[in-house]
């Protein structure tokens, strides 16, 4: 049976242990199993640097509890970045060296791009030439062999991407085929894939992709998920404010499972029983009340998908 874990939503604890604390007793208290940890919302990387005395005291409060961990690194990391690549390498083996302590075996990174979501107001959409793309590409290649490297413990899982209204195609993971070609070019053991399933979803809606071909794609190198729900609409990236989009059935929700369209059980009966890694729900601050209705949705459909085989 597969471990179901939550994330910590970093903006929710936006620094503070003892919000921290709080949470994971009340995952512990539900039966949660795992947790994701946002090492920006512990405020453990300054700087590109990882701080020794805050990771002291989050591995201490750790202490107090048994869940498998993963960590997500800090949203921005992009290492196609042209204006300071150095540090955002530095940010994501920051996040490396945590998990290493944690024994956390999963870091999630987002994939890179080629327009960050920072410079979408300054930036004009598909901006890069061919030939542009693909010295990005290599060059995201070569950071993450040398990291996979040094780090051989640790299992690095690029994150799959929503398209963005207007500026889609910004990076090449808002589909399957041209990220599993990147995990190819990479060509390292411990560097995979996490299946995002709402922005698989709204990628789909947005490309007209069947969803489930594009998972039996990619199925032999997920080794992380992200479990959420959404209705498959796509927005501007400055529309941000759930409460306004979630009547038009827009947007990346983020919503406990059950709750939209996204044919979840579906998606897990490809990669179920042969996948063997974390499935983390990974839902809005919003939903914290909701976290017990999605476990036992998602319990449920794994259940479910494990019983057919």
């Amino acid at each position: 049976m597969n471990t179901i874990g939550v994330n910590i939503d970093a903006v929710r604890i936006d620094g503070s242990l003892d919000r921290l604390y709080q949470d994971l007793q009340a995952f512990e208290k539900i039966g949660l199993k795992a947790v994701e940890l946002p090492i920006h919302g512990l405020d453990a990387v300054l700087n590109g640097t990882l701080c020794p005395a805050r990771t002291r005291k989050v591995l201490s409060l750790l202490a107090d509890f048994d869940f498998c961990y993963s960590i997500h690194s800090p949203n921005p990391v992009n290492l196609m970045d042209k204006k300071d690549p150095a540090l955002h390498k530095a940010v994501l083996e920051a996040s490396l060296e945590f998990a290493r302590q944690i024994d956390a075996e999963v870091v999630v990174v987002h994939s890179g791009r080629f327009i960050p979501e920072e410079d979408f107001s300054v930036t004009p959409a598909r901006s890069q030439t061919a030939s542009e793309q693909h010295w990005m590409l290599e060059s995201e290649a070569q950071i993450l062999q040398d990291l996979a490297g040094k780090y051989p413990d640790v299992m690095i899982a690029l994150e799959n991407a929503r398209p963005y209204l207007s500026q889609s195609p910004y990076t090449y993971a808002e589909c399957m085929v041209p990220l599993k070609e990147q995990i190819l070019r990479v060509n390292r053991r411990n560097v995979k894939i996490t299946l995002d399933f709402g922005h698989l979803f709204m990628a789909s809606q947005f490309y007209a992709f069947d969803p489930l071909a594009a998972v039996r794609q990619i199925k032999e190198q997920v080794v992380h998920t992200h479990v959420h729900d959404n209705f498959g609409g796509t927005v501007h990236h400055w529309e941000k404010q759930q409460t306004h989009q979630l009547p038009f059935g827009k947007g990346d929700s983020h919503m406990p499972v059950g709750y939209g369209q996204i044919p979840i059980q579906a998606i897990l009966d490809i990669l179920l029983p042969d996948y063997d890694g974390l499935l983390v729900m990974e839902l809005r601050s919003r939903y914290f009340s909701d976290i017990k209705a999605s476990l036992d949705n998602l319990s449920a459909l794994a259940a479910a998908s494990n019983g057919r085989t």
